[in-house]
This record gives structure tokens, sequence and C-alpha cells, in this order.
């Protein structure tokens, strides 16, 4: 027994050597894994395209210089690396951010002269109010029931949808279930409430670290109605609540923000060509785009530069994979899912060509593993990467019928595998759509883990001999 382990241990150190001299391009073996697993725990490159990206350009919203901005610098990164560069064309939409405040003007026991400041900012796709703003009555709502219930109340008023994110839920590992629950009213409230007759809606930031700090997203209006919709600050939404208890209360609100015509921008894309099966194709990816009101780190920096890191490290080993590997930066993400909705148009007949996809669209936190929407009996042979995970403590497969993952989504409903890093996403929703999603949040250490899940399974995927299947298209 000593004897076959020893052999074994040999075999592992002669591959390991001869990986690193670039003599042999093994596959799924563990020496291999284990290469690409150490190689990324200690290297910055991730960290310092991050860091390009947010201090060198900074916010990056759809149609924005700074989008622009960072689709040359991204572009040119890859370039660089030697992976074919391709220049998706993409029309996005084109918001900018006018002048925002507001201020309790009218309320129960208000001392003469006396106006309360209320902190909030613009949801994207928000209409406008006169330059000179509106002065109207508030009316606090908790459920959409409520809304309905309050309709007489609506009609020539501003609602607030006062809604609490569940931190604690957050916390305990749920933090996607809990940005759902509020995000809903961001993007569908103040539609319905339009539909009512209200002049402006507000909604209490989704999104937990009550710093007196708005958390932005986009809200879906129609035209016709685009009324002026914004987030005001969890602290403020509870000021509201309690002076609304004493008595009727007025708010005289300024947004000026503008729609204007749909933009020219691009999807980066680039490829690291594959060997025996170049044909086909696995996607590794986060998106480019990010909100104005900060330099968009956890949102999604760390997802592109943990995508274009995969090239790196791989290059860095001299690993050339069976499959095309595919690093795509996508470009808005946020406020409207254009990147992701034509590379699908662009490449729907070649869907059975792409193996998987990988989207990292939850910041940099803890990686634990990740999480993948293969068919149960899969599972299995993903053994071997969880094993090579398992040193750094990101050894979880939670398999999914399917992810819901943003601008792979037209992939995975055409049964696209799609999988995802599982990361601590307990903190993230403090930072998410904030001035304060900044690089200074970002762990490098916790980076290095991030490019090195992302890594070896990018890498596993493309040079998988089992076939994975497809995924159960969704309705």
């Amino acid at each position: 027994m000593k004897s076959a382990i020893k052999k074994t241990l040999s075999l592992t150190v002669l591959a390991s050597s001869l990986l690193s001299m670039g003599a042999i391009a093994a596959a799924n073996d563990a020496a291999t894994l284990g290469q690409i697993r150490d190689s990324a725990m200690q290297s910055d490159w991730a960290y310092e395209r991050l860091a390009d990206l947010t201090d060198l350009v900074g916010p990056r919203l759809s149609g924005s210089r700074g989008a622009e901005a960072a689709v040359e610098q991204v572009a040119a990164a890859m370039r660089k690396l030697g992976a074919k560069v391709t220049l998706e064309p993409v029309k996005v939409p084109h918001w900018v951010r006018g002048e925002e405040k507001a201020e309790l003007v009218e309320y129960a026991g208000r001392p003469a002269g006396i106006t309360q400041k209320v902190v909030l900012t613009a949801l994207g796709g928000s209409g406008a109010t006169p330059a000179a703003g509106l002065t109207a009555p508030v009316i606090v709502v908790r459920s959409f029931e409520e809304l309905k219930a309050k309709a007489a109340q609506v009609k020539g008023a501003i609602v607030l949808f006062d809604v609490v994110f569940d931190q604690e839920m957050a916390e305990r590992g749920h933090a996607g279930p809990a940005y759902g629950a509020g995000a809903r009213f961001r993007t569908q409230g103040p539609k319905a409430a339009a539909e009512l007759g209200a002049v402006a809606a507000l909604v209490r930031s989704v999104g937990g670290a009550n710093y007196r700090i708005p958390h932005t997203g986009v809200t879906l209006l129609a035209d016709g109605a685009r009324i002026p919709a914004a987030a005001v600050t969890a602290e403020d939404a509870m000021l509201i609540d309690r002076l609304s208890a004493r008595g009727p209360l007025k708010m005289h609100l300024t947004l000026t923000p503008q729609t204007l015509p749909d933009a020219d921008s691009f999807n980066v894309i680039a490829d690291l060509p594959g060997t025996d099966k170049a044909d086909e194709v696995v996607i590794v990816s986060g998106h480019l785009d990010s909100w104005d009101l900060s330099t968009g780190a956890h949102d999604d920096g760390t997802g592109v530069a943990g995508a274009m890191a995969v090239i790196d490290t791989l290059n860095k080993l001299k690993l050339k994979p069976r499959r095309t590997i595919r690093v795509i930066a996508w470009m808005n993400e946020e406020n409207g899912t254009q990147g992701g909705k034509t590379y699908f148009e662009n490449n729907k007949n070649k869907v059975e060509k792409h193996f998987a996809a990988i989207e990292s669209d939850s910041g940099a936190g803890r990686s634990f593993g990740f999480v993948g929407s293969v068919t149960p009996p899969m599972v299995k042979y993903f053994a071997p990467l969880t094993t090579a995970l398992q040193p750094i403590g990101a050894g979880i497969f939670e398999r999914r019928d399917y992810t819901g993952a943003a601008d792979t989504s037209p992939l995975e409903h055409a049964g696209v595998p799609v999988f995802m890093p599982l990361v601590d996403a307990s903190s993230y929703f403090s930072y998410h759509h904030t001035p304060a999603d900044t690089l200074d949040k970002v762990s490098p250490l916790e980076l290095k883990r991030h490019v090195a899940v992302m890594t070896a399974l990018t890498w596993y995927l493309a040079n998988m001999d089992e076939n994975i299947g497809r995924t159960p298209k969704q309705d």
C-alpha cells in the first residue's frame, strides 16, 4: 500500500513539473487543477485590472464616455494576452442623471420655517419633474395590495414604497432572495403607482448598511407614464413613515434625468481558441457597465476582472483548452441587458455549440465553490474539480435547476448549462448600486480565491470528456 501511494505521489510531482515547463497540456487531472488553483492564488493580475477599471475609468453607465473607455481598456488588456478580441455592437439605453433633491415641506407639528431634507437618488429610467420641481402629498404603502387599497389617495400624490430589506436573511446566506423581495418594488412599484395616477414614486433603498446612502437601480416605467422615480435612504423612509403617522405631509421633489436616444456600444469578446473541440465554446463572463453613482468595483468589476484573469492564469501555465474559452465583458446589464440579448440573437443558431456559460455578478465576497444548472446525474462528474478546490475552502457544488444569471439568461433558457461562483453575499447589498461600491471594499485575497474558482471551473468545463447535456428549457 505504501509503495502504491509513493508511486502515485511521484507521478503527480512529475506531471506537475512537466506542466510547469509547458511540456504537456494535461486535461482535468489533479496536478493540472492544482496548478491552476495555486497560480491564481498567487497572482495580483485580476486586482490590478480591477484597479485600472475602477480608478482610471470609474463609473460606466451604458451610453456614457466611461462605458466607452471601459470597452477600450478591457479590449486592449485582452489583446495584450494574445486573445482573439471581437467588439460585438450593441444598442444600449442612454439615460442621464440630472438634479435630484427633495424636502418635506408640510407635516403635522412642523415649526415655522423648518423643512426636512430627504436624501434620495433617481432610479434608472425615471421620468423628470418640472425644472422647478413639484409639490405633492406623500402616501406610504408597504405592499402592492395596500397600494390598490389606497387608490383614491394615490392620484396626484407621491407614493413611497416602504419595504424593509431583510439584512438578517442576507447574513444567513440568502442575500439573493432578500434582494429579490425588495427589488420587485423598485422595478414594478413606480409603474403600478403611475397607473393609479401618482405624480411620482419613491422606494426605500434595497440594501443593508443603513448609513443614509441611497441605492439606485432600474425601474420599469412605460413611455407615456414615465413619472419621476427615486430611491430614498432607509433613514429617510423611516422618517417619512413616522411623520405620516402624525398626519398628512407634503414633499417638494426635483428630479431632472433625461432619456436620450439609444447609444452605440459593444460587448467585449475575447477568445482563447481550443484544440480538438475548438468549435465548442465555454463562456466565462461579467458585465462591464456599472451605475453612475460609483466605480462599480463589486458590481461588476470583480466579475469582469475575474473572467479576464482566466486567460491570464492559463497563459502563465501554458495550458491550451480543448474547447474554446470565450471571455465576455457584457454591456448594459444594469438597465436593459441588451448585451446578453444581442449575443444570443447573434448566436441563436449556434446554441448547441455552447457547452456551458459562467457568469459572475455577485461580487467577490468569500468564494465557497460554484453553482450550476446541470441535471442531477451530472453532479458526480464534477468530483475531481470540487476536490481540487477544497484546499482553498471552495469545494462546494450547489446544483440548481436554474441559476437566474442575467446576461446568460437567454442561453440558459435555450438549454445551455450556466454556472456562477458561490460567494458570501452577506454584505454585498450594503454597497450594491451605491456610491460606496469602490475598490477599497474588495479583498485582494478573496478576489484571488474568486479567480481560482472561475479559472478551475472554466478549464474543467473546457476539457470535460463527459457531455453534461442541456438544462430543461425554461418558460
